[in-house]
C-alpha cells in the first residue's frame, strides 16, 4: 500500500493555540461527563423509570438501555465522521455536543414511571439514543483533532489530553455521586438527586458549544484534505485499502473498552447492587463512589506522563505492555472485590492507575492507522463498533452474570478479550519506525491536472 507522511508541514507547527486545545478538551470532558453519569447512577434511578415491584429486572433494563445506546455509536461515527472528513472537524463536533446536552436535559426532566408510565423509559431511550450517536461522533473527530493539531514528537502528550479531560469528567460525576449520596437521605437522592447530575451536563454542554464556535480547524486538515476530493464510500475504502488497520483498530478497541467500561461503570453497579437484591458485594453507594473517585484521580494524574513516555518508546509499545498486564492481573484484582473500603480504593486505584498506559496514547494510536481523510468515518465507525460490542454490554453481561449466580466468569471473559487485544497489537508496527497512511484520493489539482 501506497505510505507517505504528508502531514510534514503541519508537524513542524511548534505549538498550538490554547483555546482550541481547551475548546476539544472541554467537550471531550462534557460529553463523558453525561455518558457516564448514566451508568454511575443507574442503580439509583432504574426504579424510577421502571416498574419498582422487582428492583434487580429494573436494573436489567437500565443497564440494556445503556448497552442500546451504544448500538448507535457506530452510526454516530459514520454520519458524524462522514461530515468531518467532508467538512472539517468543527462543524462535527459542534453537532456532537448538541446532541450530547439535549439528551442530558430530556433525561433530567423527564417524569417518573409512576407519572407518566411507559413513556418515561421511551423518553430514556431516545435521549439514550442521541447521546450514542453524539459519542459516536466526538470519539473519532477529537482524537483526530487532537492528533491533527501535534507536533510530531509530542502526540502522545497531546493524545493524553483526551482522557485527562475524560477522566476528569468521570472524576467530577463521581465526586458529585459521592456528594449527593452523603449530603442526602436515599428518599431524596430516589426522587429529585440524581437529575441534578443531568442538569448541570445540559448547562456545561452550552457552554462548551460557545467555546467550540470560536475554535479553529484542524490545520493538517486545512492543508491536506479541505482541497482533496471526497472519498465516495469511506467506509468501504477503509475495508478496501486498510483491511488490516480495520482489524487492529477492532481488536486493540474491543480490548480498552471493555476494561474501561468495566472499571468507570460496570464494576460501580456491580458493587452496589444489595445482597438482598441478587447482589454479590453489597457496598454502599457512598463508599464505591469515593473508591472510584481516588481511582479517576490516579487514573487523570498519569495520562500525561504515560503520555510522554509513550513519544520515547513508542506508543505500540506501551499499549502493548498495559494489553499483558490486564491479561494477567484482571482475575486476581477481581478477588478483592468487597464491601471493605479499602478493598475497592485498591481494586479502582491500581485498575485505573495501571489502564491509564492504554488510555493515554489510544486517540494516537488509533489516528496513526489511518489517513485524515478517513480518520473520520474509519474511527468513528470501527472504534465505536468495537465499543458498541464489547464496552457497552458491560454492565449487561456482569449484571446479567450476577443474578445468575456467576460473577467471577466476567473477570475470565475480559481476561479472554485483552488476550485478543494482545495478539491485535502484535501485528502493529511500532508508529516511529513506519510511514502515515497515504490520503484516500489525490488533491484536485492532480485529478485535473
Amino acid at each position: 500500500m501506497a505510505m507517505t507522511n504528508h502531514s510534514a508541514a503541519a508537524d513542524k507547527r511548534p505549538t498550538t493555540p490554547l483555546r482550541n486545545l481547551f475548546a476539544a478538551s472541554a467537550g471531550n470532558a462534557v460529553e463523558w461527563f453525561d455518558w457516564t453519569i448514566f451508568g454511575l447512577f443507574s442503580t439509583i434511578f432504574a426504579t424510577q423509570y421502571f416498574p419498582d415491584d422487582e428492583p434487580i429486572l429494573a436494573y436489567l433494563y437500565t443497564a440494556s438501555t445503556f448497552a442500546l445506546a451504544f448500538l448507535f455509536r457506530p452510526l454516530g461515527g459514520i454520519v458524524i465522521g462522514r461530515l468531518a472528513d467532508r467538512r472539517g472537524r468543527k462543524p462535527a463536533l459542534l453537532l456532537s455536543i448538541c446532541l450530547m446536552c439535549g439528551g442530558s436535559l430530556v433525561i433530567g426532566l423527564t417524569p417518573t414511571f409512576d407519572t407518566i408510565g411507559w413513556a418515561a423509559p421511551l423518553l430514556l431511550l431516545l435521549a439514550r439514543v442521541a447521546q450514542g450517536i453524539s459519542t459516536g461522533g466526538e470519539v473519532g473527530n477529537s482524537y483526530a483533532y487532537l492528533y491533527e493539531i501535534a507536533p510530531s514528537d509530542r502526540k502522545g502528550r497531546y493524545a493524553s489530553v483526551a482522557y485527562i479531560s475524560t477522566g476528569s469528567a468521570t472524576l467530577a460525576a463521581s465526586l458529585l455521586g459521592y456528594w449527593i449520596t452523603t449530603s442526602f437521605d436515599a428518599d431524596a437522592v430516589s426522587a429529585w438527586g440524581w437529575r441534578v447530575p443531568f442538569i448541570l451536563g445540559a448547562v456545561f454542554g452550552l457552554v462548551v458549544l460557545w467555546l467550540r464556535t470560536s475554535m479553529d480547524e484542524s490545520p493538517e486538515y486545512a492543508d491536506s484534505v479541505a482541497d482533496t476530493e471526497p472519498v465516495a464510500r469511506p467506509l468501504w475504502t477503509t475495508v478496501r485499502d486498510h483491511p488490516r488497520s480495520v482489524l487492529q483498530i477492532i481488536g486493540m478497541v474491543s480490548m480498552t473498552t471493555v476494561v474501561y467500561y468495566t472499571l468507570t461503570n460496570a464494576l460501580k453497579i456491580y458493587a452496589t447492587i444489595d445482597q438482598n437484591e441478587g447482589g454479590a458485594v453489597g457496598a454502599s453507594e457512598s463508599d464505591t463512589f469515593l473508591a472510584l473517585s481516588i481511582g479517576m484521580f490516579v487514573f487523570v494524574l498519569l495520562q500525561y506522563p504515560f503520555g510522554a513516555l509513550a513519544d520515547r518508546i513508542g506508543r505500540r509499545n506501551l499499549l502493548l505492555a498495559c494489553a499483558i498486564v490486564f491479561t494477567v492481573i484482571t482475575v486476581p484484582l477481581s478477588t478483592l472485590l468487597t464491601s471493605d473500603k479499602l478493598n475497592l480504593v485498591v481494586v479502582f486505584g491500581v485498575g485505573l492507575g495501571l489502564f491509564a498506559m492504554a488510555t493515554s496514547i489510544a486517540p494516537a494510536v488509533l489516528s496513526d492507522l489511518l489517513p485524515p481523510n478517513l480518520r473520520g468515518v474509519g474511527i468513528g465507525a470501527w472504534c465505536n463498533l468495537a465499543v458498541a460490542l464489547f464496552g457497552g454490554t458491560a454492565p449487561l453481561v456482569i449484571t446479567t452474570l450476577t443474578a445468575a449466580g456467576h460473577p467471577e466468569y466476567f473477570f475470565w471473559y475480559i481476561t479472554a478479550v485483552c488476550t485478543l487485544g494482545v495478539l491485535a497489537l502484535f501485528t502493529m508496527s511500532d508508529e516511529r519506525r513506519e510511514p502515515l497512511p497515504a490520503l484516500a484520493r489525490e488533491p484536485r489539482g492532480q485529478l485535473n491536472g
